[in-house]
């Protein structure tokens, strides 16, 4: 009744309605011109997670972390004098880049001093002008190889490579101003290497974060583009005229459109998710066109009347492609509960787009065909196709007579996968997204085997109370925490106030490379009397020192192992800890972005099951309100969780970890392979209530009507999702493989689990009333 009076009004007030989608349409499209790149990477743990917390209290006492690039090279040549000088011209250079903090590198760097006269410290730098000979380069280098400070983290164990550190601003690290200042060095570093034919390496988070983006970015646009294209060359097989192809991709354009504007009205920016929601909207639109269109071709041969045609359309699909738009928009809407603000952003703006698209599509649709001319005959015999006619007919067949062998096939598909299941194994890399032969990935190897990484590892120590850290035994412990993190192979050398206080000592002791130790006793005392002494700029523990000296920190590099390894290490780490500072009197917190990173790939893990859980419960209550009965809930949930099993297994087989990308698929593709179960039932209902028919005949009408539709969506589904597989992206390209497997399998069940269900409850029912 509801849908008969949509159906009167949508009809009757055709030109109103497309003047209010047309002016509302402008404006969405006005706030979509003002979509931004996300610079900062999105946002993985909730603001209210413990970890995520500490980790922006660590970020206000000691400032940004992540913020540092490097560039370095391998080369026999690095104490030759020309390339030396060369080197530290680039340095200062880049260094007068405004955006840029600091920079170090083995021809910019920097000493301790002793200044007798004002009972300080004076930072002096070890090259203050070009070096005129060899000479020279080799007493800069002997100076270098006396600052034990600097071991390891500048120059590689084996003195053949070197590289340079070059850190951001904090204030413009996560914005666009970024990329002009990473692309002048890059062009530093590209003349570097074709001067003297030395290959040149580039790293670290701003660095991997802005390709990222620049990937995102053409992603953005060239999946769009696929999707429309894959889209209407598949609609003009289907229907093989130009208008049922032009207007559903012009209804999904307005869609696009929609979601952009819904985007930017609640402050959200493209990220590596959101991103891909224009291409969501063409591929999970489009289908309710065919589904329309299907049935006006349908209705308009039977009646012969376009406008009837068109008004039984919108009363018998409305409720259909509502309910069925309803499930897919859960199975993205779930996200919202992870409280993540990465998976909330894509969850909200992805379901209010589906939603949108549907409505302008049930409602556009009919009244943009009811300007046009009566539908030929050859596209209202489109059910009548001799090749979908013959499947259908198989698919019949087989359901009514073979009915054994599809549940044998089904139970033995769900035991070997069952076991492949068992296989998966959960793991994440920091460099997941970009492509496996991109030069980031190589350039990392590089530092990971030279330099132990580019990964920031913060430790972040609390003891609780003020002038805490400056206490003898404190000062000791940090130092054999440091030993003990440093012993791990993941993880380099340390920069924190025990190598500081180190660097102290020495240049205390006129520079001598035997006094790199901590200070005993009274020396403590004289070199914290100098460091004080020194200006802020020159006091090296400023650093690694709150203002109250309650805080310090100790910061590593660390290699990208992976979530799995890292977990493990983190485990292992944590009572090692514990025994030197102990949690009653100290708190002790392994932070940065890149543990941040590891948290958030555990906590999308973890909150995914349980997104997943909630997808399922929320299309069984769909499920119950529409058919009623635990046994009808049963019959049209499990042809849609069988796909989930079997990709699980394929991903166990395959080597395919669980990660947040391949763990997302499974609560979209319940909400999304829900819908042809909508659509068969549906059907079958409305039969059963209104004819006299058997359930047999009432299956088979259903599958040659409706398998018509489902068919025809599950090919757009899987091409559709299958562009996704040309990403740049590790985890767009499995989520787009696997949610075409995993759609493909649910139209088979759909078609054929689904409808043997129904027969065996027939034949079952027979059973009853012939006992009774």
């Amino acid at each position: 009744m509801i849908w008969k009076k949509v159906a009167d009004l949508v009809l009757k007030n055709r030109l109103l309605i497309l003047a209010l989608i047309a002016v509302s349409t402008i404006y969405m499209g006005y706030k979509a011109s003002q979509v931004r790149i996300a610079f900062n990477g999105g946002k993985v743990l909730p603001v209210t997670d413990s970890a995520y917390i500490r980790y922006t209290q660590f970020k206000k006492v000691f400032g940004q972390d992540a913020s540092t690039m490097v560039i370095g090279f391998k080369s026999p040549k690095i104490f030759d004098r020309d390339v030396f000088n060369d080197w530290n011209q680039v340095g200062n250079r880049i260094q007068h880049i405004k955006g840029i903090k600091a920079v170090i590198s083995i021809a910019n760097l920097y000493n301790l001093n002793k200044d007798t006269l004002h009972h300080s410290f004076i930072v002096t730098p070890l090259v203050s002008h070009l070096l005129e000979n060899d000479q020279a380069v080799d007493s800069v280098k002997r100076q270098l190889l006396s600052l034990p400070f600097y071991k390891g983290l500048i120059l590689s164990d084996d003195r053949q490579s070197t590289l340079m550190a070059i850190t951001f601003e904090g204030q413009i690290l996560n914005t666009s101003k970024r990329v002009p200042i990473l692309n002048k060095i890059l062009k530093e570093g590209e003349q570097f290497e074709q001067k003297y034919g030395i290959k040149m390496h580039y790293s670290g988070l701003p660095l991997i974060r802005t390709q990222a983006g620049d990937l995102m970015k053409g992603e953005f646009s060239r999946f769009l583009a696929f999707s429309l294209l894959i889209t209407a060359l598949i609609l003009l097989i289907i229907f093989r005229s130009l208008y049922p192809v032009i207007f559903p991709i012009l209804v999904v354009l307005l869609g696009v459109t929609w979601s952009l504007g819904i985007l930017v009205l609640v402050n959200y920016e493209i990220t590596i998710l959101t991103g891909i929601i224009p291409a969501l909207v063409v591929i999970i639109g489009v289908p309710n066109s065919v589904f329309i269109l299907n049935k006006y071709y349908f209705e308009f041969g039977l009646c012969g009347g376009k406008m009837q045609a068109l008004n039984t359309v919108i009363e018998k699909v409305g409720i259909t492609t509502f309910v069925a738009n309803i499930t897919t928009a859960i199975g993205f809407g779930v996200l919202c509960f992870t409280n993540s603000e990465l998976l909330t952003q894509f969850g909200f703006v992805a379901s209010l787009g589906i939603m949108v698209t549907f409505s302008l599509s049930i409602v556009l649709i009919p009244i943009i065909f009811s300007y046009m001319p009566d539908p030929k005959p050859r596209q209202s015999a489109i059910k009548d196709g001799k090749i979908m006619q013959m499947v259908l007919k198989k698919i019949d067949l087989l359901v009514h007579h073979q009915r054994k062998i599809i549940y044998v096939i089904t139970i033995a598909l769900v035991v070997i996968c069952s076991y492949g299941l068992s296989l998966i194994k959960v793991n994440g890399f920091v460099v997941d997204d970009l492509p496996k032969n991109s030069s980031t990935l190589t350039d990392m190897q590089f530092f990971e085997t030279n330099f132990k990484g580019v990964l920031p590892l913060e430790v972040s120590i609390d003891t609780k109370r003020k002038n805490g850290v400056m206490s003898q035994a404190v000062i000791r412990k940090v130092e054999k925490l440091e030993n003990l993190i440093s012993s791990y192979p993941e993880f380099s050398h340390s920069l924190s106030l025990v190598q500081a206080l180190k660097f102290s000592t020495q240049a205390f002791y006129g520079g001598n490379s035997n006094y790199y130790r901590l200070p005993d006793g009274m020396e403590q005392g004289f070199i914290l009397s100098y460091a004080g002494n020194s200006g802020k700029n020159t006091n090296i523990l400023h650093n690694f020192l709150d203002s109250n000296r309650q805080y310090t920190r100790a910061s590593f590099e660390m290699i990208d192992v992976g979530s799995a390894r890292m977990n493990t290490v983190l485990d292992n780490l944590q009572p090692r800890i514990d025994s030197i500072f102990d949690p009653k009197k100290y708190h002790v917190e392994l932070t940065g972005s890149s543990i941040i990173f590891i948290k958030g790939a555990n906590y999308m893990v973890k909150n995914l099951y349980e997104s997943l859980a909630w997808a399922i419960f929320l299309i069984a209550g769909i499920m119950w309100i529409l058919f009623r009965g635990v046994k009808m809930i049963a019959v049209s949930l499990l042809p849609n969780l069988i796909p989930l099993v079997i990709t699980a297994g394929i991903m166990g087989f395959f080597g395919i970890p669980l990660k947040p990308s391949t763990i997302l698929i499974f609560s979209i593709a319940m909400g999304i392979s829900s819908d042809q179960t909508i659509y068969f039932i549906t059907r079958y209902r409305q039969e059963l209530k209104y004819t006299r028919k058997s359930i047999s005949t009432i299956v088979s009408d259903t599958i040659r009507e409706t398998g018509i539709s489902m068919i025809y969506i599950a090919i757009i589904l899987f091409f559709g999702f299958g562009i996704f597989a040309g990403s740049n992206f590790g985890s767009i390209k499995a989520l787009g493989i696997l949610l075409s497997v995993t759609l493909l399998v649910a139209m088979i069940s759909n078609l054929t689990l689904l409808p043997a269900f129904l027969l065996s409850i027939e034949k079952r029912q027979k059973k009853v009333d012939y006992v009774d």
